[in-house]
This record gives structure tokens, sequence and C-alpha cells, in this order.
């Protein structure tokens, strides 16, 4: 089921899960995961693109092994917070995934996660090859981080 806030969310998910978060790109895609705390996101891959059959049989392969509870997608929103093309192209991404993965769905407001990431990989000295690599993975993990920082600030302040 796919949720548009935060908290619907929170309330399809069992305790002590795992979390992916994707960053949808048009060449790729990058996976990243969550420990079952839900403390920490870990870049894990990058996809590159093909058909949506291979590209979906891939990550349900992930969320099936990896036990992955819930899915945050980033929503590449426009700078001024309106939802363009590429915004309508995720939501269709996450409805077509949705008929192959039963878990929970969410978005979360991806703008300059990529910039964040980038930045976070020059200052570790990253190689221009290597960060080309690794970009999109780690830029999903800013994504997931933020879902998952959100999820504990709701859980702190319904206990």
């Amino acid at each position: 089921m796919i949720h548009d806030d935060m908290e619907g969310f929170a309330a399809a998910l069992p305790p002590m899960t795992a979390l992916a978060g994707l960053d949808l790109g048009t060449k790729t895609i990058g996976v990243a995961v969550s420990d079952g705390l839900r403390s920490v996101a870990t870049p894990l891959e990058t996809i590159k693109r093909r058909k949506f059959t291979q590209d979906a049989a891939r990550l349900v392969e992930i969320l099936t092994e990896r036990r992955i509870a819930g899915l945050v997608l980033g929503l590449p929103r426009n700078m001024d917070g309106s939802e363009g093309p590429r915004c309508q192209s995720t939501r269709a991404f996450a409805r077509n995934l949705s008929a192959l993965w039963d878990g929970p769905v969410t978005f979360w407001d991806e703008r300059l996660s990529t910039v964040a990431a980038e930045r976070a990989l020059l200052e570790a000295d990253t190689t221009r090859k290597r960060r080309a690599e690794v970009i999109d993975h780690v830029a999903a993990s800013y994504i997931l981080q933020g879902a998952l920082d959100r999820l504990r600030h709701l859980s702190d302040t319904t206990t």
C-alpha cells in the first residue's frame, strides 16, 4: 500500500524491521537499507535500469532477501516544492512495484540529496570514477536516513 503521509506509513510497519530507500534515476536506481532498529541507513547498490520488469525483479529480490518491511522512494520535487514529470514517473513506479511487492511504500522529498551525497564523497576524497559508481546508492542512503529520522521523531512524540 502506498502512503503519502509518514504517519500512515509508520502505522503500517511491523516493529523491529528494516526499511529500504530508493533514489530513482532515468539510468540507475540507487538502493540503501536500514538496520532492524531503523537507526542508520547504509548504501547497498546501484541497479542499472533496463526494463521495468527486470528492475522490479531485482528490487523484489533485494527486498525479500533482506526481509525489508517498508520502502521509501525519493520524490524529486522542484525547488519550489511543486511536482513535475519526474514526480509523476516516481509515483507510477511505486504503483507498478506495489503490484509485485505488498509492503508499505512512502515518498521522501529528495531535493538536494544527490548534492549532499556528492559533497560527502568529495570530503572523503573519493575519486571521480568511484563517485560516479556510488553516487546513486549514497543518495538513496540520504533519502532513507531522512525518513528514518522522521520515523524516530514520530515514535518519540507518541510515546
